[in-house]
């Protein structure tokens, strides 16, 4: 079957069971993480503190929702003193730590009922290795006990944001890149889009391919504080690769609305001007777009910074009312071109 038809391809049960992707906030049973860096990866400068930052994050959101950790079975005892006993670990090999793109999209019906949408994880175009991680949805969902939904679709979960009612940002440098989906259409996008996560519109951000190892992933971009707010980065460096690209992104975002037809407000929140020195990388993914909602708190970085970083705490409150803001340093994780959402 073409590409061209993809659109009309029946995902497992989707339409009879009326999935759709909730918004980020609601409850969680739990929150899955990996704890995959490896030295072929990461190299030895960058691996005891990623291991360390990366436990950091587990351990925070511990205190607010249960969390399931996958681990080599070699990296098994590390793992459990780093994290902790209230992290429960699952023995399952992995390539790297980015949950967020590797793990299934998890979706919801009318009754309730959790189901995993497995995007067929490759590596965000065959840029790593990705044999181990590309197993990764199928064994979470199996571990959740849900069922795992396929499409012939392939992408990642950063390159998604839903408000829940029906609405998306996403980037067309990822998803409609000809290393994902070569030949695959924007309609013929939306159309399984819309079935396997019950969108009704997807708004389009142009992203920007070729720069990171994402091709420009959403969730670095802009996210749904609630339905119709936007929390937005701009990059006011005129030396940096971002800073048209995001000025483009909030053109199309402040002119766009949602499903049920609100203007979006778009918050705008600026990456930090300065970062500590010490684990500054060219690849160190200094913006604050990319943290995560859990039950009762935000989980969102901090660089050093400290006007930026309380503009970042004091935005976080403000639109996540009733939720405790909680900052970390995530150094070895920036460095290595991800966040706190990526894991």
């Amino acid at each position: 079957m073409s590409l061209a038809s993809l659109g009309s391809l029946p995902a497992q049960g989707t339409a009879a069971a009326g999935w759709h992707m909730p918004d980020e906030a609601e409850p969680h049973t739990a929150t899955w993480m990996s704890f995959g860096p490896s030295e072929e990866v990461w190299g030895r400068r960058l691996l005891r503190p990623v291991r360390e930052h990366l436990a950091g994050i587990a351990r925070t959101i511990s205190a607010f929702e249960p969390v399931h950790m996958l681990v080599r079975e070699e990296d098994h005892d590390l793992a459990a003193r780093l994290c902790g006993n209230k992290i429960k670990l699952f023995v399952q090999p992995v390539d790297d730590l980015w949950m967020r793109d590797t793990g299934p999209v998890f979706v919801k019906n009318t009754a309730g009922e959790l189901a995993g949408v497995d995007f067929n994880f490759n590596g965000w175009g065959g840029k790593q290795a990705h044999d181990r991680d590309a197993e990764v949805a199928e064994f979470v969902c199996e571990q959740a006990g849900v069922p795992r939904l396929s499409t012939q679709l392939v992408l990642e979960g950063g390159g998604i944001e839903v408000d829940g009612q029906g609405t998306a940002i996403i980037t067309e440098s990822c998803v409609l890149n000809r290393n994902r989906n070569p030949g695959l259409s924007k309609a013929a996008c939306e159309t399984e889009l819309k079935r396997l996560l019950g969108l009704q519109k997807i708004i389009w951000l142009p992203g920007i391919a070729g720069k990171d190892i994402t091709d420009g992933h959403t969730d670095f971009y802009a996210r749904f504080a609630t339905p119709g707010v936007v929390i937005a980065g701009l990059d006011d460096d005129p030396n940096s690769y971002d800073h048209a690209v995001t000025q483009e992104h909030l053109r199309i975002l402040r002119q766009a609305s949602d499903a049920r037809g609100r203007r979006l407000k778009v918050v705008v929140l600026k990456g930090p001007g300065r970062v500590r020195p010490t684990l500054e990388s060219p690849e160190f993914a200094a913006g604050y777009i990319n943290f995560y909602v859990c039950n009762g708190a935000v989980i969102a970085p901090q660089f050093g910074d400290e006007r930026a970083d309380a503009n970042c705490r004091s935005a976080l409150r403000e639109h996540f009312h009733g939720r405790e803001v909680v900052q970390l340093n995530i150094d070895a994780i920036a460095a290595g071109g991800g966040g706190i959402h990526c894991t």
